[in-house]
């Protein structure tokens, strides 16, 4: 009993943090003048109000997948038939919408999902473009994107953000993700684990993997972060990799579902 309401209370603050994130987001476009929202963004194509589509879509995508798996599937099935276009068709989509009404649609599906979230029974598996996750991997996985997709918007917008210790949800992600980096590239992911070691944006320590490791990945949260959402190049970054296999992880390493991306060119980082 005290399990079950120890992991209810971790997801509730998981919910409270992407909640946080996406009033963030919300302040940064809030009060933009209509033509502000067609800004261009640091990804190739999209506009301010291609990154909001973006998530209105993936919000919807969601609790499509929590209400309805099965036409979820069948959605899946239209979609990977053009894997690498059918992301940037829902967000070019959504963009057209007037702003005042894209930016009311976002804000009344990501609350509905947080909503939603909450009342997936404990160890039900939410079906997903990647594998299956838990309610809190997903509330993990729409932090991780609202925060990505956040950091493009402040870019275009000239706005330096503060870190903040919701990092440490995105952080966490991008190491469990190792092994999916590796497979979507048909590749075998190392057998040992890796030590992680990152500088949190308060200046504490946040780890992951046996203090013993061979294969360590040490420097700022912040970099981690920005490195597994192809934020920013690897030279760009203070990341110091020991041990080959630890090397090689970050110059491909992912935190999101889908097909391996392109990531950024050295000095293309994002704020």
């Amino acid at each position: 009993m005290v399990e079950l309401h120890n992991r209810a209370a971790d997801l509730h603050a998981l919910l409270d943090d992407l909640r946080a994130e996406g009033e963030a987001l919300d302040d940064l476009v809030a009060d933009l003048p209509a033509e502000q929202w067609a800004r261009a963004t640091p990804a190739e194509g999209w506009t301010i109000a291609h990154q909001i589509g973006h998530l209105l879509w993936t919000d919807r995508a969601a609790l499509t997948a929590i209400r309805d798996p099965e036409a979820f599937r069948a959605a899946v099935v239209e979609a990977f038939a053009d894997p690498l276009g059918f992301v940037d068709s829902g967000a070019a989509e959504l963009a057209q919408l007037p702003a005042t009404d894209l930016l009311g649609d976002w804000r009344e599906t990501r609350n509905e999902l947080a909503l939603a979230l909450a009342d997936v029974p404990q160890g039900t598996k939410i079906i997903w473009y990647g594998p299956p996750m838990s309610a809190a991997s997903m509330a993990t996985a729409r932090l991780m994107e609202t925060w990505a997709h956040g950091g493009d918007v402040a870019d275009a917008l000239g706005v330096a953000r503060t870190p903040t210790a919701r990092l440490r949800h995105i952080a966490h992600l991008g190491v469990r993700t190792r092994d999916f980096a590796y497979i979507i590239r048909d590749a075998t992911p190392p057998a040992e684990p890796f030590r992680v070691a990152l500088t949190a944006p308060d200046g504490s320590e946040w780890t992951w993997g046996p203090d013993d490791a061979r294969q360590t990945v040490t420097g700022p949260a912040l970099d981690f972060c920005m490195l597994v959402t192809q934020r920013v190049h690897r030279a760009d970054t203070a990341l110091v990799a020991t041990g080959a296999d630890a090397d090689a992880w970050l110059d491909f390493a992912q935190a999101f579902a889908g097909p391996p991306g392109a990531g950024r060119a050295p000095g293309e980082a994002v704020s």
